[in-house]
């Protein structure tokens, strides 16, 4: 047989192994049910206006929700987590006619996504065939017929075996191009429909407002213009496939005391106003400007009421104040919370009671749904919770399924073409182009790029060197083929350069976190391999040392007490420096290190984050000059972690260096920023003039055009992105010395000059919260910055805001 033959009767086989799981329970007693333009869920004989596609979607929620009774209710309002963790089933049988979801479900989660081990993860088309299985149990032996919304994790890449990687998130927010996150974002969905996923749980939303937190690598920056501008494109470009988007974690999550993370997280140390100015701002744009259709609430409190169980989070600000018509859903353990953690409730029924009541739609946890709906169904009975607060529940959900046309198309229409959409040609060039332009040149002493014909060899060292896992993220796509800093370079030089490997020391040992208490001895297979690498050195002429962190030093649950470089890391990068050898540092890390050694004496670091399956082509292509680098740092980079909070935007003053009169004339703190927010830099040099402000005086409704010119005055093709500042000179209340009101990235040729414009628009980027806790624009007199970073600025003008 040809192989060609094979993979057909293969396919054959897949689709009917697939359907004949499940066959006994369908036996194509319903396919009277479909008829063309329309589906009789019910199978009453007649389409109901639920059933009409032409139909106004409120009325067809409306008519569904009059024909639930208060089981098929209460479901709707619960997510099983999929096979390997809750669900026992890959694909439908007998005991589901008897299970809690005989009544329909409102999601299911990571089913078959590969996370657990199982037969129809890959290739696409099974998954896809699979899920079309399932589906066809809730349509087909369910009364109603409710279509089940199939949810998967997707923040960089989707969260499936083989899909298309990218960067993490705060590799993605390093690239400040919005163009490139909406594609990353289109893809991730178009596959994720392809596959079955009708929502994907991205972007993440949150602000790395302190470096000691393990989800920083899970952030896009720390400036709520930033995340706002990149999450709404991330959504936009989920969205477009007709598939929802939700975003996490609503709200103030990312502030807990201490950095902590986990089951501790709770009491964020944030004001009101930073509340509203800078954490809640990237949630209120994706709901008003992006009109996403889902959020997860969290599981930490503010004020002394857990997010979950908030009225006012839940219910007035986000649905009433800014019109959210989308459904939410717990993080995993936020309802559990409200009793197990924060205290505020007696027992997990009255839990469940305050997250209904405060507006949560759906529960998720690693829990049977049982848990949550035995105890609900129970408040129904008593009158607790009324049927109209348990309708209006169920009226999000559906809207969201109505939305995306689960009850128009419920299945994948074309399995077969998930296996030429999953991480196809067009897409890996996306890929390929994220991880470029996500590379951060921090420090360059006229060492880069390297000329590989002046090269004889070269040793690739350090715990990331030939490492896989640090380069991919827990919520995006797993086995896939991963290129190391290692095989990058050897695959770029070939023969041309004898490259040599020595792995250095680990990314950690026993005495870690141990020994940032206090000094102990390097263990002795550590400074074994510190030794061999160092000997290694010898005799090349250049060493490329990748340090960082991996899976199990940064992450969720991962916090840190320092920033340092983890374990003996920097005592391998001490000691190569003691050899007299030219050496680049890449860092691969999910969180800022407080690397001052290295930025002092290495004459060469690039930051890579978590760069993705390209990794090692990318960082190859940099070191050697076929790319460029023109990433920005989304966050700052603190000299020690004694400087936490250290942030950008920050109030005026709260981080200029102390009086040094106090101690006649000694600073006794270290001052200003390893690395400021918005800093990188190029093989290239840039050149600001010609700032124009239009009009300079204008009132609160009125856009304001910034403009300047950028000239490449370098010898290399390069990127730059220019960024907008704003200060308001006098307001009520204390505001920030100064905020990103825009950026733009724009390639230039050497010599080549570009006009970069900006809109500013002061119901956008010069509101305050006043004193009473009211979003306005105050008149008077701003300063616009542009530049290459928070601190370099390159012009300076004046707008004036007038009263109406």
């Amino acid at each position: 047989l040809s192989v060609c033959v094979i993979c057909q009767i293969l396919v054959l086989l897949t689709s009917t192994s697939a359907r004949s799981q499940s066959i006994f329970i369908n036996s194509g007693k319903q396919n009277n049910i479909y008829h063309g333009s329309w589906i009789d869920f019910n199978k009453n004989g007649k389409k109901d206006v639920y059933e009409d596609p032409k139909a106004d979607i409120e009325k067809r929620i409306n008519d569904l929700i009059r024909q639930m009774n208060a089981d098929e209710k209460t479901v709707q309002l619960v997510t099983l987590y999929g096979y390997g963790r809750v669900a026992k089933d890959e694909l439908p049988v007998a005991s589901w006619k008897s299970s809690l979801w005989k009544d329909g479900i409102g999601n299911i989660d990571e089913h078959l996504n590969g996370l657990a081990t199982t037969q129809y993860s890959w290739p696409a088309s099974k998954h896809a065939r699979a899920i079309n299985e399932v589906q066809r149990f809730f349509v087909e032996d369910t009364r109603l017929g409710i279509p089940v919304d199939f949810t998967n994790e997707g923040i960089s890449g989707l969260n499936h075996t083989k899909a298309t990687s990218f960067p993490v998130q705060i590799g993605q927010g390093s690239t400040w191009d919005k163009k490139l996150i909406g594609e990353i974002g289109r893809i991730t969905g178009k596959e994720a429909k392809a596959l079955g996923y009708t929502n994907v749980y991205s972007p993440i939303l949150d602000l790395a407002r302190d470096p000691r937190w393990g989800r920083v690598v899970e952030c896009y920056s720390e400036d709520p213009y930033l995340a706002s501008e990149l999450g709404k494109e991330m959504i936009f470009g989920i969205q477009s496939e007709g598939i929802a988007s939700t975003a996490k974690h609503y709200a103030v999550y990312s502030v807990p005391k201490g950095g902590r993370d986990g089951e501790v997280r709770t009491d964020p140390h944030v004001t009101p106003h930073e509340v509203y100015e800078i954490l809640l701002k990237p949630f209120k744009e994706a709901v008003t400007e992006a009109h996403i259709l889902g959020l997860m609430s969290s599981y930490n409190d503010f004020d002394g009421i857990p997010i979950t169980a908030s009225h006012y989070f839940m219910t007035d600000l986000l649905r009433k104040q800014w019109g959210f018509k989308g459904y939410i859903v717990s993080d995993s353990g936020a309802v559990e919370f409200i009793n197990a953690k924060h205290h505020i409730a007696a027992d997990y029924k009255q839990s469940v009671y305050l997250a209904v009541m405060a507006g949560l739609n759906i529960r998720t946890n690693f829990t049977p749904p049982d848990n949550y709906v035995v105890p609900l169904r129970k408040l129904v009975a008593e009158g607790k919770i009324p049927m109209s607060v348990l309708d209006e529940r169920v009226r999000d959900i559906l809207r969201v399924k109505f939305k995306v046309g689960l009850f128009d198309s419920p299945y994948v229409k074309d399995p077969d073409a998930a296996d030429t959409i999953i991480s196809n040609p067009e897409y890996r060039k996306v890929s390929l182009q994220s991880s470029r332009e996500s590379l951060v040149l921090l420090k360059n002493k006229d060492l880069l790029p390297l000329d590989a014909s002046r090269i004889k060899s070269i040793l690739v060292t350090g715990p990331n060197a030939d490492a896989t896992s640090p380069m991919i993220s827990r919520y995006g796509p797993s086995e896939i083929d991963v290129i190391t800093v290692l095989k990058g370079i050897k695959q770029l030089v070939g023969d041309r350069v004898d490259v040599r490997y020595s792995q250095g020391c680990d990314h950690y040992d026993s005495n870690w976190p141990e020994n940032e208490l206090y000094d102990k001895p390097i263990a002795k297979k550590q400074k074994s391999m510190i030794s061999k690498a160092v000997e290694a050195a010898k005799d090349v002429d250049v060493i490329v040392v990748a340090v960082g962190d991996n899976e199990k030093t940064v992450g969720e649950s991962k916090s840190r007490t320092s920033l340092n470089l983890p374990g003996n890391q920097e005592d391998l990068v001490e000691a190569l420096y003691k050899t007299g050898k030219p050496i680049i540092v890449v860092l691969i890390n999910g969180r800022p290190l407080t690397i001052n050694y290295i930025q002092k004496y290495i004459p060469a670091i690039i930051e890579a984050w978590f760069p993705s399956e390209y990794a090692g082509q990318a960082i190859a292509e940099t070191i050697f000059g076929l790319n460029n680098p023109s990433g920005k740092l989304p966050i700052t980079f603190p000299k020690t972690v004694g400087q936490i909070p250290f942030n950008f935007p920050f109030k005026y003053g709260s981080q200029l260096p102390q009086a040094k009169k106090l101690l006649e004339g000694v600073d006794s703190m270290a001052s200003g920023a390893l690395y400021p927010f918005g800093f990188g830099l190029s093989y290239t040099t840039f050149e600001y003039g010609d700032l124009k402000i239009s009009p300079n005086s204008a009132d609160a409704e009125s856009d304001v055009k910034v403009s300047c010119k950028v000239t490449n005055t370098g010898k290399y093709k390069g990127d730059e992105v220019v960024q907008l500042y704003t200060r308001d000179e006098v307001a009520s209340v204390v505001t920030y010395d100064k905020r990103l009101a825009g950026f733009e990235r724009v390639s230039l040729e050497p010599g080549e000059t570009k006009t970069v414009v900006f809109t500013i628009k002061p119901r956008k980027n010069l509101t305050i919260f006043d004193k009473d806790m009211r979003e306005i624009v105050e008149p008077g007199e701003f300063t616009i910055f542009v530049g290459s970073s928070s601190e370099a600025t390159r012009l300076t003008g004046k707008l004036t805001i007038k009263s109406r």
